[in-house]
C-alpha cells in the first residue's frame, strides 16, 4: 500500500485528519529517559485523536534515531498510526540516499524533504527508495513562520520556464510533477494554502503545521484547502494532552 493510501485509510478509521508533532523543549543530556517517558507518555495519551506522529529533531538528537526514536515509532505503528520523520533533507543525492535510507530503516513510513535542491542528484534518489519501499515523500512548500517569506515567498524566474513567479509556487508545481505524497504549506498563510491547493488540487494532499503556538487557525487552513493539521505545542505542553488532542480533532470535524 502507498504512503498516501495508508494516511487516507488511517484518517478513515481513526477519524481524524491531525498529525501530532512530538516536539519538546531542550533538556539536559542527563534527563533523556525522562524525555522518553513523556514523549511515550503523550503518545499514549492522545493516540485515539490523531492519524499519524511527526517526529523532528527534537527527538531524534537526544534519544537517537534507532535506539530510542525508533521504539516510539513501532509504538505509533501498534496503535495504527502513521509516522512522518521531518528531516527536511537538503543536501546532495547521494548523502540524501543514505538519510533516507536510515530513517525509512528505522521505521518511518515517510520523510519530508526541502525541495530547494532540484531534482537530478537532489530530490531524485529519495524518490526512488521511498518508491522501492512503498514509503512516502512529502516536500516543504511554504514554511510557518515570520521568516519563511525570505525564501519560499522570494521572486524568482523559473528555471524551466523563464518566467517571473514566487519560489513557492514553482514548489507547489515540482510537488505535482515529482508526484509528492504530499505538500507542507504552514497554517499561518492559510492564502498560501489556497494559492497552493489551486495548484495542486485533490492529486496531492496539504500538510498543515503552526496550529495553535503559532497562530495558525483550523477552520481557515482547512477552508483554504488543507488535508491534514500539524499540532505540536498545543498538544504537548497542554496540561491534558489527551483534552487538548480531542478537543483540536474535534474542531477540525466540526
Amino acid at each position: 500500500m502507498s504512503f498516501r493510501a495508508k494516511m487516507e485509510q488511517v484518517a478513515k478509521k481513526k477519524e481524524s485528519n491531525i498529525v501530532l508533532a512530538l516536539d519538546f523543549p531542550f533538556e539536559k543530556l542527563e534527563n533523556r529517559e525522562s524525555l522518553f517517558s513523556k514523549a511515550n507518555h503523550i503518545l499514549g495519551d492522545v493516540h485515539p485523536y490523531i492519524c499519524a506522529v511527526k517526529f523532528n529533531h527534537h527527538l531524534v538528537l537526544p534519544l537517537g534515531a534507532i535506539d530510542g526514536v525508533r521504539k516510539l515509532v513501532e509504538k505509533a505503528h501498534g496503535m495504527g498510526l502513521v509516522t512522518i520523520m521531518d528531516c527536511k533533507v537538503n543536501d546532495i543525492g547521494s548523502t540524501n540516499q543514505v538519510i533516507a535510507e536510515y530513517y525509512y530503516a528505522a521505521g518511518f513510513d515517510a520523510l519530508i524533504a526541502n525541495p530547494f535542491i532540484g531534482w537530478e542528484e537532489g530530490l531524485q534518489p529519495i524518490f526512488n527508495i521511498a518508491r522501492r519501499l512503498q514509503r512516502g515523500v512529502i516536500l516543504l512548500v511554504y514554511m510557518s513562520h515570520k521568516g519563511a517569506r525570505e525564501g519560499y515567498g522570494q521572486t524568482i524566474i523559473d528555471a524551466e520556464t523563464g518566467d517571473k513567479t514566487l519560489q513557492y509556487i514553482t514548489f507547489a508545481r515540482k510537488a505535482l510533477k515529482y508526484a509528492a505524497d504530499g505538500a507542507v504549506v504552514g497554517a499561518t498563510y492559510p492564502e498560501k494554502i489556497k494559492e497552493v491547493f489551486g495548484i495542486l488540487g485533490e492529486k496531492t494532499p496539504i500538510y498543515s503545521p503552526g496550529i495553535g503556538a503559532q497562530g495558525g487557525e483550523i477552520k481557515s487552513a482547512l477552508v483554504a484547502g488543507a488535508r491534514y493539521l500539524i499540532v505540536g505545542r498545543a498538544i504537548t505542553q497542554a496540561e491534558n494532552s489527551a483534552e487538548a488532542a480531542k478537543e483540536i480533532r474535534n474542531l477540525a470535524q466540526g
